[in-house]
């Protein structure tokens, strides 16, 4: 996401850091730059006509023209402005002081609404939180289905009635069991159109006055660039929404509904969809996307990745492993699919400061090469992966055959795998890591 956009706004820094000094026709110059980037990711007009006017009174204030340095000061007021402009900070789902916490999810159809729905009762499920779903799109075919399926894949419960009750009954109906059962958040998916209609808005804005929702999100597609604006204005003009989630920001977007909704509607953006998978939703951060655009990196969110992604248990017992010299086959394993869990690697580096979104847009963990390694360590015996140098040349043919594979490819994992635990075993060593010099290693980012 954004990858356009954090290069045409590269560029315009260029023409500031070249200077030593800044003129007010410089910063103008620069300024148009940064304007026809922000356009051209598909940015609402009058948005970036007031973005424009905020950051260039800034920039032409003495903070700019007698800083020694600049150009960092003109990266930091648009990293401050782009942060405002996406709301600020973070705004949370609210949680009901009386459960159940009622979540309405509104939406085109098409933009998610249904599978970002399971999406985000999946995520407050694993908080701790005993959430239901509640399907109300009697018009849609397979919607219900749908919603079924997607509860089915978390385990968690969906309420179905009858797809000839109508959608009002079917959600005051849902929320009775929700009471009754001791559900403490419910998530009822709406129908949508694919177009706003009077016919759809009034369903809504019955299920709304008898339901009385804690939250109203509303689920805006990013690929539709201009018309998400158009989108969230109507839905929030009739319904009042209390926040939007923004799907598909993992694709070929421009990702200009990002900065333009919360600015044209007044409404925050509390969640991002960044993958097909029923996992791949986020807390919308507008200082952590601000940093992402200007390159900066997202460091806290890739450490809260790799901490869902991997077990404390599991890497407490990887320590004592480490420690023991006892790292086993299984455990090498384990790695590659913790890794797997996290993400794409464009993803992932996206996230590092100073690598530009889609730098590794082709870099993909090899799927074919996990199966295959999965494979041949899944033919060893409990024995072997523990102790892989007893594999004699009888043992690695076997393997390769019940694997598929060859013995070369036996051999090259094996390779690869005692490359691992020498350089694993190295850095456990006191004494080998005395030759680096103590409290003198630096992590190396």
């Amino acid at each position: 996401m954004f990858q356009s956009l954090s290069e045409k706004l590269e560029n315009a820094f260029k023409k500031f850091r070249n200077k030593g000094k800044l003129t007010e026709a410089d910063i103008k110059a620069g300024m148009r730059e940064i304007k026809l980037a922000l356009l051209e990711a598909d940015v609402n007009f009058k948005v970036v006509k007031d973005f424009i006017n905020t950051v260039s009174e800034r920039a032409v204030g003495a903070e700019v023209l007698e800083s020694l340095l600049p150009a960092q000061q003109i990266v930091k007021i648009v990293n401050e402005e782009l942060i405002n402009l996406m709301g600020g900070t973070q705004s949370k789902l609210t949680i009901s002081s009386k459960p159940p916490t009622v979540v309405m999810m509104v939406g085109l159809q098409g933009a998610g609404k249904t599978t970002h729905a399971g999406k985000l009762a999946g995520l407050y499920k694993k908080q701790g939180k005993n959430p239901l779903l509640v399907a109300c799109d009697v018009y849609r075919p397979a919607a219900i289905k749908q919603l079924e399926i997607v509860g089915e894949k978390l385990s968690i419960p969906v309420f179905t009635m009858d797809d000839k009750v109508s959608p009002v009954k079917i959600a005051k109906e849902g929320l009775a069991y929700a009471q009754k059962k001791g559900y403490d958040m419910v998530f009822i998916d709406t129908a949508g159109r694919l177009h706003i209609d009077e016919e759809l808005m009034g369903e809504l804005q019955e299920i709304k006055a008898s339901v009385e929702p804690t939250e109203i999100l509303l689920t805006i597609d990013a690929m539709i660039g201009q018309d998400a604006v158009t989108v969230a204005k109507t839905f929030n003009e009739l319904l009042d929404v209390t926040g939007v989630i923004l799907t598909k920001l993992d694709g070929d977007t421009r990702g200009g509904a990002a900065l333009s909704v919360k600015h044209v509607t007044g409404k925050p953006i509390k969640f991002i969809g960044v993958g097909e998978k029923l996992d791949a939703i986020e807390p919308f951060h507008p200082d952590r996307m601000a940093s992402r655009i200007l390159g900066m990196g997202d460091v806290l969110s890739l450490i809260e990745k790799a901490e869902q992604a991997y077990d404390e248990k599991k890497a407490q017992e990887l320590e004592r492993k480490i420690r023991e010299s006892t790292f086993t086959l299984d455990d090498y394993l384990d790695q590659f699919a913790q890794l797997k869990n996290m993400g794409s690697l464009d993803q992932l580096m996206g996230m590092m400061p100073g690598m530009k979104p889609g730098a590794m847009k082709d870099a993909k963990v090899d799927e074919k090469a996990l199966a295959r390694m999965e494979a041949i360590i899944k033919s060893m015996t409990p024995y072997e992966r523990e102790k892989p140098e007893i594999l004699g040349a009888s043992r690695k043919k076997r393997i390769a055959a019940g694997s598929g594979t060859t013995v070369e490819e036996v051999n090259k994992l094996l390779r690869q795998f005692d490359q691992t635990r020498k350089l694993m075993k190295q850095f456990s060593n006191p004494k080998q890591m005395s030759r680096f010099g103590r409290g003198k290693m630096k992590i190396p980012f």
